[in-house]
């Protein structure tokens, strides 16, 4: 009878070691498709740490935050990542964030940035892209969009996305008091107003509007894949509005070494080189290999504002974009 259990047992015992530790990562939907990073990412980590990544995509980068509010001590998440630089305050708030015990000398940023529990790992500012085979009067600033131009829109809903609420705070950043009036007029030319980048993105490229809220890096998308210099950066006199996307761990994460591990991996040269060819946003890393294309790329002004003061005034500046946008 004992001859019978050992082998059962000693399976059981190599199966306890041989399990991997799982690392669970909220993340936003286009991060996890077979064309975005998450794969890659996937890959290299899971060589080098003999475990186990989960990626959870959701809508978007504001999702997360609504997702981390709703769950609580009691989320699964080790790692959330794509949140931005504008949601630092608002998720710090919610005191469910451990230190990473990191430091940034290493990296290049578009302004003066640290935190002890947040790591930034790409950044790109925010542009409307259009097709120039189909698009030749081409806005040269936000207040010629919003106040003189006829051309059609599409752009992401704030309350879910971060591409979206870059555009809120942009616009709050060249109008001040008078936003509310130029969102009822940026409201004629709407097409439609989406809740991620992704589903945005395919209407444009389906032809549905003659400008698209993207990334100033998006261009380098079609040139390296497509073989196309067509779709191009509107470049606004104002400035464009910066979005740093970040990761942070969880304090109720069951693998707090793992996912500090994860943290540092992403800020690595392997990591910020597949970022930056497949996130296809600027990589935070000095001297970090980008696509080719990047070299073609307009280079705005950098508009921002601090984290603290979007914290203080996001709702209302939402309810402003609601009661005069829809």
């Amino acid at each position: 009878m004992k001859l019978l259990f050992k082998p059962f047992l000693l399976s059981l015992l190599l199966a306890s070691f041989s399990q991997a530790q799982t690392l669970t990562v909220y993340t936003y939907q286009s991060f996890t498709s077979e064309w975005g990073p998450g794969p890659q990412i996937e890959t290299l980590f899971e060589a080098q740490c003999d475990c186990d990544v989960e990626f959870i995509g959701l809508e978007d980068g504001v999702s997360l935050l609504n997702r981390l509010r709703l769950e609580g001590q009691q989320t699964s998440a080790d790692i959330v990542l794509g949140l931005d630089d504008a949601l630092i305050e608002e998720t710090k708030a919610l005191n469910l964030l451990q230190a990473h015990g990191m430091t940034f000398e290493n990296l290049d940023l578009p302004y003066a940035f640290n935190d002890d529990q947040f790591v930034p790992y790409d950044y790109g500012h925010f542009a409307f892209i259009y097709d120039d085979q189909k698009v030749t009067d081409v806005p040269s600033s936000l207040k010629e969009l919003v106040e003189d131009s006829e051309l059609s829109i599409i752009y992401q809903d704030p309350r879910t996305s971060t591409p979206g609420q870059g555009l809120m705070l942009w616009v709050k950043a060249v109008y001040g008091d008078e936003s509310a009036q130029a969102w009822q007029q940026l409201k004629e030319k709407t097409v439609t107003v989406t809740p991620g980048w992704s589903e945005a993105y395919s209407l444009f490229l389906e032809g549905k509007s003659d400008l698209v809220l993207s990334y100033v890096t998006s261009p380098a998308y079609h040139m390296t894949w497509d073989e196309t210099e067509q779709y191009k950066a509107a470049e606004f006199s104002e400035g464009h509005y910066v979005q740093i996307e970040m990761a942070a761990a969880l304090k109720t994460s069951k693998e707090p070494e793992l996912a500090k591990s994860f943290l540092q991996f992403l800020i690595s040269t392997e990591a910020q080189a597949v970022l930056a060819s497949t996130n296809w946003m600027q990589p935070v890393l000095k001297d970090a290999e980008t696509p080719a294309a990047f070299d073609k790329l307009i280079t705005p002004k950098t508009i921002y504002t601090p984290s603290s003061t979007v914290y203080k005034n996001r709702k209302q500046w939402l309810r402003e974009w609601r009661s005069s946008a829809s």
